[in-house]
């Protein structure tokens, strides 16, 4: 594997362990979530990383589009959180760390291990 595509897979594993290191020792709890703030914005910052590791990724090699699932979205959500920074729907980053990052966790491990 090129050394520059395993270290954006290293900067999308590190930055989901970053999200899980914020809420270690918390209740994973939306509403706890949505009241702190400087969790909230720091959680958004991790999206961030992850979504511009994925996008030079995918630059790079575009078969990584079929290797990750929803790699196009994630670089959606990249977007909208730098650029459209004012329509960030709480919910909606909640229901990505709880639902989605721990299957892009499994896969992003797996791709490591090859």
């Amino acid at each position: 594997m090129d050394s520059k595509v395993k270290a954006w897979l290293f900067d999308i594993d590190n930055a989901i362990e970053e999200i899980n290191s914020f809420l270690d020792g918390r209740a994973k709890d939306y509403f706890e979530y949505q009241q702190d703030l400087i969790l909230k914005r720091a959680i958004e910052r991790e999206l961030e990383i992850i979504g511009e590791a994925m996008n030079r990724l995918i630059k790079s090699d575009p078969s990584f589009i079929d290797k990750i699932t929803d790699a196009k979205d994630i670089i959606g959500l990249r977007n909208q959180v730098i650029h459209a920074y004012d329509n960030i729907s709480a919910e909606n980053i909640w229901a990505i760390v709880i639902n989605h990052l721990p299957l892009l966790k499994s896969e992003v491990s797996n791709l490591l291990n090859e």
